[in-house]
């Protein structure tokens, strides 16, 4: 019987070297940097498991945006500082067996729960992407993302409204 999806963090008992999502950049930072940039604090990361078989990961880490980047709109009701705090989900991929089943919605809707609860006791304004691609791109916005002008590979979500979209989503 197939178990369900569950998620946790990296740990050295996870067996990544089977892992691939088709994305060579993504796939030799999976087994090669995951748990060094882990161990250095600098990213948290998070695997999907089925069978105890990694089917995707995630990785999570604080962030600034330049305030002059937000739309003008937004940046008028903030206070001026130089950086307004965020948090980014640097890298995301789901193995190429998942391809088609929805995993990699799964994977940042995990993602932006773990920034929401973080941000109860860390201030977050937004969530941060950066889209490899034009289809990463449109996959983003797919869940709300809206480019940036100055660099329209990197999305942001709004805490806020990520937390209205999933309370939304839980009351069905």
């Amino acid at each position: 019987m197939t178990q369900q999806l569950r998620f946790e963090t990296l740990a050295a008992a996870h067996k990544r070297d089977d892992f691939t999502c088709g994305n060579q950049a993504l796939d030799q930072w999976f087994h090669t940097r995951a748990s060094q940039d882990q161990k250095r604090h600098v990213a948290q990361v998070f695997v999907a498991l089925r069978d105890d078989r990694i089917v995707g990961f995630y990785s999570l880490s604080m962030f600034t945006l330049a305030l002059d980047s937000l739309p003008a709109a937004l940046a008028r009701k903030l206070p001026k500082y130089d950086a307004i705090p965020a948090a980014i989900i640097g890298r995301l991929a789901r193995a190429e067996s998942e391809r088609g089943q929805g995993m990699g919605g799964l994977l940042v809707a995990d993602a932006i729960k773990r920034v929401l609860a973080a941000s109860e006791s860390v201030a977050a304004y937004a969530i941060v992407v950066d889209a490899k691609d034009d289809a990463a791109k449109h996959f983003y916005e797919g869940f709300g993302f809206i480019p940036l002008a100055s660099q329209p590979h990197r999305l942001f979500l709004l805490t806020q409204t990520a937390a209205a979209g999933l309370a939304a989503a839980e009351r069905r």
